[in-house]
């Protein structure tokens, strides 16, 4: 290979920052022994989780996925029930309805937020329909006034995939204290990190002690164990080593924060104006945390496509990804019963046209600063 075909740097779409007291933590619990799912640290990551929340109460589970499954069956979503969703999203917001035998009903995302379009839930609503699960795309909040008055109108339940939004906020309250009960994810590359975990949070004692009881196999919350199991539940659990790692990203959740905001702001800066790129919209009176940092390309006004532009970056040592394929296009959900008719416009467009950029916390000025060169030469090469 020639030397002018090796990329000068190699930068990931993202990768997790470990700035805090991981390495002390971890070591502790191994020190102590305690690597299951006993331990100080589950209990003092869940604590500390919901309080930065602003809720009472956080249930720790192995994965972002089974976090919103646990919501779902806390709320007493079965078959023959349908949850609203929106039709841009991560699969795991449909599986999980899917795994309770219930059915995602799908709504197309709004052109400008790129969140669920709260001007089209209403349609979508049937007498099966029992909750509507708004997901903060990105980090960015949804409306969650006008999700939570349409909720009460019709007697249904709020469950928000919190998944993308560690620590935004929507009219000055975080993610996590807008709904019923919140499912976040802990993946590696989320804002906050846990490597693989999950979290419920609810100010709701009743549906926290659910979330506890089934993510333990419905092991007796009191009492010893007898090994009679009333109900079939779930082996759910957080580790405690992942909880320690927790614990140590959730100190440091503010100033992680502030590093994605400040690195949002530094990608509109550098591409300001540039026609044919349309970034996300912030929802009014939020703050959207940039779990990652995403543009929409206008084909009509560049160019390349978004496919061309990802294999140019690549060739210049950046990796970026094409953004979530609508839920109306996936076989999975197709073979599980589930409508995917209809059409979906904006999530189509985000589909075709739209890609995540590189969005770690710890990415350097001059870093953004040269991938946004290199996507200006990508464009119009």
């Amino acid at each position: 290979m020639t030397g002018d075909k090796i990329p000068q740097r190699k930068i990931s779409v993202c990768q997790p920052y470990l700035g805090g007291r991981e390495m002390e933590y971890v070591t502790e619990a191994l020190k102590d022994g305690w690597i299951s799912s006993s331990g100080k640290y589950v209990t003092a990551f869940e604590e500390e989780f919901a309080k930065y929340c602003g809720v009472c109460h956080g249930i720790a589970a192995c994965n972002g996925t089974v976090a919103i499954h646990l919501a779902l069956v806390a709320l007493g979503i079965k078959s023959g029930d349908e949850v609203i969703i929106p039709s841009f999203t991560m699969i795991a917001t449909a599986a999980a309805v899917v795994y309770t035998g219930a059915k995602p009903v799908f709504v197309d995302a709004d052109p400008l937020t790129w969140n669920i379009d709260v001007n089209k839930i209403e349609e979508k609503l049937t007498s099966k329909t029992k909750a509507i699960m708004p997901v903060s795309i990105f980090g960015n909040p949804c409306q969650m006034d006008e999700i939570r008055l349409l909720a009460r109108k019709h007697g249904l339940s709020v469950i928000e995939d919190g998944a993308e939004s560690h620590g935004a906020e929507y009219k000055g309250k975080k993610v996590g204290s807008l709904s019923d009960i919140t499912a976040f994810s802990f993946f590696a590359n989320k804002n906050l990190t846990t490597g693989e975990g999950g979290m419920v949070v609810t100010d709701d004692e009743n549906l926290a002690q659910k979330c506890r009881y089934f993510k333990n196999l419905c092991f007796p919350l009191m009492g010893p164990r007898n090994y009679v199991h009333e109900d079939i539940g779930f082996n759910y659990r957080m580790s405690n080593l992942h909880a320690a790692i927790g614990l140590a990203q959730v100190e440091k959740a503010d100033e992680y924060r502030k590093m994605r905001m400040h690195n949002a702001d530094l990608y509109k800066q550098f591409l300001a104006d540039v026609p044919g790129i349309v970034f996300q919209k912030d929802t009014q009176d939020s703050k959207n945390v940039h779990w990652m940092n995403s543009i929409l390309l206008d084909p009509k006004k560049i160019g390349r496509n978004r496919d061309q532009l990802i294999e140019y970056l690549r060739s210049k040592g950046i990796e970026s990804r094409r953004l979530f394929v609508g839920m109306h296009h996936q076989p999975c959900l197709s073979k599980a019963g589930c409508d995917v008719s209809g059409q979906y416009p904006v999530t189509e467009n985000l589909t075709e046209n739209g890609l995540y950029l590189p969005s770690a916390s710890n990415l350097l000025e001059e870093d953004i600063r040269y991938i946004c060169e290199q996507i200006l030469g990508g464009l119009h090469v």
